[in-house]
């Protein structure tokens, strides 16, 4: 027992004194290694002690061991703390900064905050192909070849061979289609999804449809040769100018808060009759922000719908100038720049 509380004693006293890991194993091995161990010595020889002294020595040594152990493991971690702020400068006790993350675009947000909107009034949310064809894109549209309107769409054609498979993920849900001397381009616009969407299914309906649309333009502040529109429709018997006035007032009063005033003026657009703009009243200025009219007889005729029966409205609205007014941004080149800057603002 005198040995063992005398091994105590310089044990402790080597550990606290211990100024490096190197060291500070070498102590372990020197007290409670396998083979040399001053401690294992002491437990190994109880087999050749009396009882009675074994009764006293066994339980000491043991807790000894646990305490020797113990001190090891606290000097080792303490050595390990000092070793860092010493090698990188770096207090591992100090609380931790805040670990930048990433957060959805601002023209995301827009597009789910919309989103949200039109699914509140029970419209569904459909996507479309960004590469089209002539036919949806233009002629189903009531644009036929060398009408004048085409003039107000700068069109990005796609190069292709006589005969050309087309991937479903860009033209078909279904198959894959073979078109012959068809025209494919990058769709202007999001209406090709009207008379795609008609095709396909009965009314009555409410949809709208967001997605990318390019035009072969110079770009500026108020143009991109990329951006992004939501379409909507509404279609069946019943279907006037007063329900999509309603609708249009719910949904920029959701958008924009209470109290936001509309002007309705009339306008051209081939798939419509009578077309119309909206402008919005913002911080005193009336301002264009989205075209829209009743469906035109001929769009219906182009989805085998017969007019007589049906009537409905569309519309189209680009969420980038949706944004431009909402969150005052003065350049739409901002959106695509990349600039962190500008990002992590929204």
């Amino acid at each position: 027992m005198a040995n063992l509380e005398q091994l105590k004693k310089q044990a402790l006293e080597a550990v606290k004194q211990s100024k490096d890991i190197k060291n500070l194993e070498e102590l372990r091995v020197r007290f409670l290694g396998r083979e040399k161990g001053e401690l294992t010595k002491i437990l190994r020889s109880l087999g050749a002690m009396p009882l009675e002294e074994k009764k006293k020595v066994g339980p000491a040594a043991n807790a000894l061991r646990a305490e020797l152990e113990q001190a090891l493991d606290k000097k080792s971690a303490e050595l390990r703390v000092n070793s860092l702020k010493f090698e990188v400068g770096l207090d591992i006790t100090m609380p931790g900064t805040k670990v930048g993350v990433g957060h959805l675009h601002l023209l995301t947000q827009v597009e789910k905050q919309v989103r949200e909107i039109f699914k509140a009034m029970n419209f569904s949310v459909i996507t479309g192909p960004e590469a089209e064809t002539e036919k949806y894109n233009f002629d189903a549209l009531n644009i036929p070849k060398d009408h004048p309107a085409r003039d107000m769409w700068d069109t990005f054609w796609l190069r292709q061979n006589e005969q050309l498979t087309i991937n479903k993920k860009l033209l078909t849900e279904s198959k894959k289609l073979k078109v012959k001397s068809e025209k494919l381009l990058m769709r202007t616009h999001t209406s090709p999804m009207q008379v795609r969407f008609m095709e396909k299914h009965k009314p009555p309906f409410q949809i709208i449809v967001p997605g990318r649309v390019f035009r072969f333009e110079a770009t500026d502040a108020s143009h991109e040769i990329n951006f992004y529109q939501v379409e909507g429709l509404m279609v069946g018997r019943d279907v006037n100018l007063a329900n999509f006035k309603f609708v249009m007032n719910e949904f920029f009063q959701r958008l924009f808060g209470k109290g936001i005033k509309l002007r309705y003026r009339p306008s051209y657009f081939p798939f419509v009759e009578p077309g119309l703009e909206i402008d919005i009243e913002w911080k005193g200025k009336w301002l264009e922000i989205m075209g829209a009219g009743m469906v035109h007889p001929r769009v219906f005729e182009a989805a085998h719908y017969n007019p007589r029966d049906l009537q409905g409205f569309a519309f189209g609205l680009g969420l980038e100038r949706i944004a431009m007014i909402k969150y005052n941004i003065p350049d739409i080149r901002l959106f695509y720049s990349g600039d962190l800057r500008f990002i992590k603002q929204f």
